[in-house]
């Protein structure tokens, strides 16, 4: 079995025979078109003479046939790519399709109100017209909701912090939610749900103040209620019935 080294070896030595039958046959070529017109036969790579149907300076396609295979190798193996086409390298991007990768990159990185996303394509210089051309488009597939934007927002901020309606509708009004249909996402939200939820808070926050006075824990709750945007009839009812419900509190 041939090694690696004699593999290349051989191939080398084909590959330069094949260079020495194109560089004979360049030579034929050469001497062939210095022939007068009409002389008859025509002389082979090989040295035998041709027929006479065979045209003055045409290289036989045996001889020439190693050449194009030498070239072809070439062009291959060692040739560039062709340069770029220099005028799309200067062509200006289309200003729809830049306003479009940026509200895709934006929604990638989480839910977006469609004021937000008009905030964030003015920031970026994009006209108004084709950025209300994008976004029309993007509502219309259903990849700007602001009615879904502001129901995910609520069920997050409802899990995550424990947020009521009054801090919740500010939220949203911040993120540019119109007023109608922040009402009709808070309008799902049961007030008997936002109570209880107000008392774990207060629960919580309470086991993490023992030993503190009542009034210290009662208005440390109520400043905490209040912040989330419980109304203060909720805040009132929950601090007192926290406080007064401890064990610490409790008369032996």
């Amino acid at each position: 079995m041939q090694s690696q080294q004699e593999r290349l070896s051989a191939a080398a030595r084909a590959l330069a025979a094949a260079e020495d039958r194109a560089g004979l046959a360049n030579q034929v070529a050469s001497e062939r078109s210095q022939r007068p017109e009409g002389t008859k036969g025509t002389e082979r790579a090989d040295g035998t003479e041709g027929t006479e149907g065979e045209a003055v300076g045409q290289v036989p396609q045996r001889a020439d046939r190693p050449r194009r295979q030498v070239a072809a190798r070439q062009v291959t193996r060692g040739s560039a790519p062709p340069p770029p086409d220099s005028a799309q390298e200067g062509a200006e991007p289309v200003p729809v399709d830049v306003a479009r990768a940026i509200v895709l990159r934006q929604l990638s990185m989480g839910p977006r109100s469609r004021k937000q996303l008009e905030d964030k394509l003015r920031s970026r210089g994009c006209p108004d017209d084709v950025a209300a051309k994008v976004l029309d488009r993007m509502t219309a597939v259903g990849l700007v909701d602001d009615q879904s934007f502001a129901e995910m927002l609520i069920r997050s901020r409802q899990a995550g912090r424990g947020l009521a309606k009054r801090a919740l509708a500010q939220e949203l009004r911040t993120r540019g939610v119109d007023d109608e249909v922040v009402q009709q996402a808070l309008g799902a939200i049961d007030p008997e749900t936002e109570r209880v939820r107000a008392e774990e808070l207060a629960s919580r926050r309470l086991r993490t103040m023992a030993g503190l006075e009542p009034t210290v824990q009662a208005r440390r709750l109520s400043g905490m209620l209040a912040r989330k945007g419980y109304p203060p009839s909720v805040v009132y009812a929950v601090v007192r019935d926290a406080v007064n419900g401890a064990p610490e509190h409790q008369r032996d």
